[in-house]
């Protein structure tokens, strides 16, 4: 739909044809009735999405849609986005693809290949299965992905095919990314130690249901917000890589470790167009920084659900699955932390200078945070030590028992 117009076209009617000695006043009742038609079938205007930054209190965005001066930043980065931006993409033709690492079926002791992959993940635990999974299930929502960098006012690709750079970085991102999940889902089947009927139920839950990042449709939120997670996406498959090289299957940790190399490139692109937005409107950006960090980063997978779990436990399986990871050190609340360090240093916001009262502050509480989430951290791993051990099983693993305490 047309984002800031009007649509009021009546459906088309059929036209009345009265009788000849009732054509007067029948006539006349076809002209009301065609009138009250319209106005019940008139569709009502499309309201653009107001983009707020912080309680609405930023003059900057106090009009619906995003603010003439922010619009002119984005717009301002087009050359960036079509050429430093674009540079960091690979050409699919000389990239690597999920079977580059998988057996060739053509191959004569392809059988042998899937047995060796077998032996091998007979060593990984249990507890790396279920993140796997669970890191395979998130890589696999990408459509959710793609649809929320689709709803960013200003960059989005209004037409599935726009030709302006935003749009072109948006489709050749996706299709980078979608390499993950195939590579992960088709070697996850092939050891033979995960049943893939729940987890393809989980996949299409999770997609069906989507995702709230809080970005409010503004770019300056959603490059935040995927600043953030493409770092966290690293970090997870980065340990994911290390703890199965550990377990005694190095091909495995190769391919985490490949895809962990992807995602620290795509980190390095959103950090960069956080760079551009600092350079052009230093207050906007440090404002929506401190706002995405005040709202706290979503996961992409919260909304994971495979049909049985809580109704089984009657607990939430993203929150199972978030526990396992934590216990098995993939993705921590220190990670949290880290990461907002390091992208306070990446943006250099301590020394950021002639900001507004308003961004002044948040600049203020943005240098504060890593601390005190460390802070909370530990308050709550003393919590959970006090805990007495428990294990859950996960439909994923054919119901085997993991710690989740």
């Amino acid at each position: 739909l047309p984002s800031l117009t009007t649509i009021a076209r009546a459906p088309t009617m059929r036209a009345c044809t009265p009788r000849a000695s009732l054509a007067n006043a029948r006539g006349a009742r076809c002209d009301e009735r065609r009138a009250t038609r319209a106005k019940t079938h008139r569709r009502p205007a499309v309201a653009s999405p107001t983009i707020l930054v912080k309680d609405g209190k930023d003059p900057e965005t106090t009009t619906n849609g995003l603010s003439k001066k922010r619009r002119a930043v984005i717009e301002d980065m087009t050359s960036f986005a079509a050429g430093e931006l674009s540079g960091l993409l690979k050409d699919p033709d000389t990239n690597w693809q999920p079977q580059d690492w998988l057996p060739n079926p053509e191959s004569p002791d392809f059988l042998d290949q899937v047995a060796e992959i077998r032996k091998r993940a007979a060593n990984i635990p249990d507890d790396l299965f279920v993140v796997l999974v669970g890191d395979m299930i998130t890589e696999e929502a990408l459509p959710t992905y793609m649809n929320m960098l689709n709803t960013l006012e200003g960059t989005k690709d209004n037409s599935g095919a726009d030709a302006h750079p935003w749009a072109v970085w948006t489709r050749k991102w996706t299709a980078e990314e979608n390499r993950h999940g195939d590579l992960m889902n088709k070697y996850l089947w092939m050891t033979g130690k995960v049943n893939m009927k729940p987890v393809e139920t989980t996949i299409q839950k999770l997609i069906g249901s989507g995702m709230n990042p809080k970005t409010d449709n503004n770019p300056y939120l959603g490059f935040v917000y995927t600043s953030f997670q493409e770092r966290a996406t690293k970090i997870s498959h980065g340990n994911t890589a290390r703890l199965a090289k550990e377990a005694g299957d190095p091909e495995f940790a190769k391919m985490c470790g490949i895809i962990a190399a992807d995602e620290g490139r795509h980190e390095i692109a959103y950090q960069r167009i956080i760079d551009e937005v600092l350079a052009r409107d230093p207050d906007g950006a440090v404002l929506a920084y401190a706002d995405m960090m005040e709202k706290q980063i979503t996961m992409p997978a919260h909304m994971m659900c495979d049909g049985q779990h809580k109704a089984r436990t009657g607990r939430d399986l993203f929150a199972d699955f978030a526990a396992v990871a934590e216990r098995t050190g993939v993705y921590t609340g220190h990670d949290y932390a880290d990461i907002m360090d390091h992208l306070n240093k990446r943006w250099d916001i301590a020394n950021i200078t002639g900001l507004g009262g308003e961004a002044a502050a948040a600049q203020e509480y943005l240098m504060k945070q890593p601390a005190r989430i460390r802070k909370l951290v530990a308050f709550a791993e003393k919590k959970a030590a006090k805990k007495p051990p428990a294990k859950e099983t996960f439909s994923w693993i054919y119901d085997r028992p993991v710690d989740i305490n």
